[in-house]
């Protein structure tokens, strides 16, 4: 590797997307993977799909080994200019209002929410303290 590392874009990198010439961007690093398509345990399919893009996620949520992982600095041949990588957007589902099936009022799904434990309690009681007094 020389003293000056090559900085990439991301079109540049996607120009390199086929079997006889396969780059990918993981950790804001570029390397070239054209000679390891037919090595990688994935198959090539795997990394010819990450083309294109930041495959950081890809990689990572596979777990690869530490060796997996050295071997990586010899496929190394730039950086990637982040400014053109699109940022993540995580997503968030809409607010949707909690779902009251038989359409029963909701102070009276809370009020019942109270009184049925109670009255269970009740019952526990009630039925403890009859059991007592007729054994007696």
């Amino acid at each position: 590797m020389s003293g000056e590392t090559k900085v990439f874009t991301l079109a540049q990198v996607s120009e390199h997307n086929h079997r006889k010439d396969c780059w990918v961007v993981i950790n804001g690093k570029v390397y070239d993977v054209t000679k390891f398509l037919d090595d990688h345990p994935g198959g090539d399919e795997v990394l010819l799909s990450a083309t294109g893009k930041d495959a950081t996620d890809d990689f990572e949520d596979v777990g690869h080994s530490t060796s997996a992982r050295a071997m990586m600095d010899e496929f190394y041949v730039g950086d990637i200019d982040a400014s053109t990588v699109p940022t993540k957007v995580k997503y968030t589902p809409p607010k949707q209002p909690h779902y009251n099936q038989d359409k029963t009022p909701e102070f009276i799904v809370r009020l019942l929410q109270f009184l049925v434990p109670l009255v269970i309690l009740g019952l526990a009681f009630g039925i403890r303290f009859y059991t007592k007094s007729t054994a007696a």
